[in-house]
């Protein structure tokens, strides 16, 4: 014996109850995958090591400014570089952050 009713009008609803019950799991998932991956984007990009140095674009165009890595008086607008390329800009330039000094710690200035 079935525990479904026999007749076709309550199968139907029974039908329809169950497709949008699926279509509201299936839309769960899809947000549950969608927040892992941006999970696991977030731990990837915590276990990578800070920068050494940080080189902050000018807003008129030129040289702009070198940081050290550690250093939070910066813009925002950021990206990591190596250390030939933070000695390089600064002599080219660059200003020297006066917070973080990194012509001093890149040995420029004593």
């Amino acid at each position: 014996m079935s525990d479904l009713p026999p007749d076709l009008p309550r199968l139907l609803t029974l039908e329809t109850w169950h497709a949008m019950q699926l279509e509201r799991i299936r839309a769960a998932i899809r947000v549950a995958e969608e927040t892992e991956v941006s999970r696991r984007r977030e731990e990837e990009r915590l276990a990578q090591p800070p920068p050494e140095w940080l080189a902050e674009p000018s807003p008129a165009g030129g040289p702009g400014t070198v940081h050290c890595g550690y250093c939070g008086f910066h813009g925002g607008r950021v990206r990591g570089i190596g250390v030939d390329a933070a000695r390089r800009a600064l002599v080219e330039g660059a200003e020297a952050c006066p917070a973080c000094r990194p012509d001093t710690a890149l040995g420029l200035l004593d």
